[in-house]
């Protein structure tokens, strides 16, 4: 059976980095699902990625794609905080929402949630991010047994870690996607109830222009 988009994406490292040419691992894994994109191509994921994607796809191991760059190792992101000026763009960068502050004010980066994609960097307008290595990852205890065929080939070759760190990841992107989603909604209805108050304001004040021509007309008349 053809393997679907969500499979692969299972089994990408969910660091959202682009470096693949695609705007994260799920657009990366709908290329691949479509025949489009190579198995090659996840820096973060390395010799780990491409072992599982093509034991998954059925198609031949190769080296790392270098024009994606060289296989990256776990990195955070640490904001000086003395020198940002609040501006809030790495914050919008973020695909994981591990970058908390607000306008004007001093921003700092949760390490427990960073990927370490490094999209925060070229937004910001004063160069006070830098990446460094990450903590060594510890797997949480008590692991479930595998329960179906696609996390069975992620315990082959992904270690428990990685595999815990990619599903925490796929969750805060997920939850930051509904996020958004809900602030447009938002953004919608308050647009869409402000036109609608502005039309009954216009159409009140129409009808009143009316009524004080009317009344205007039966002064002159009974003048």
């Amino acid at each position: 059976m053809k393997p679907t988009a969500h499979d692969i994406d299972r089994l990408l490292p969910q660091t959202q980095c682009e470096r693949c040419g695609y705007a994260g691992c799920r657009p990366y894994a709908e290329a691949i699902a479509r025949g489009e994109a190579d198995i090659n191509r996840c820096p973060p994921g390395g010799d780990t990625a491409i072992a599982a994607l093509a034991e998954l796809t059925g198609r031949d191991p190769k080296p790392l794609d270098p024009a994606c760059g060289e296989t990256l190792t776990p990195t955070v992101a640490v904001i000086d905080e003395d020198t940002c000026i609040g501006c809030t763009r790495c914050i919008q960068a973020c695909p994981v929402d591990a970058i908390v502050g607000a306008a004007k004010l001093m921003h700092t980066v949760i390490a427990a949630e960073c990927t370490g994609c490094e999209l925060c960097l070229p937004p910001c307008p004063v160069d006070c991010i830098d990446m460094v290595p990450a903590k060594a990852r510890t797997a949480a205890a008590g692991e479930p047994a595998a329960d179906d065929a696609i996390e069975a080939l992620r315990r082959r070759h992904v270690p428990p870690a990685d595999r815990q760190a990619a599903d925490h990841a796929r969750h805060r992107v997920e939850a930051r996607a509904a996020r958004l989603t809900a602030e447009h909604a938002a953004r919608e209805n308050r647009r869409r109830d402000n036109q609608i108050a502005r039309t009954a304001a216009a159409r009140r004040s129409e009808i009143k222009a009316m009524v004080a021509e009317v009344r205007a007309r039966r002064g002159k008349d009974r003048a």
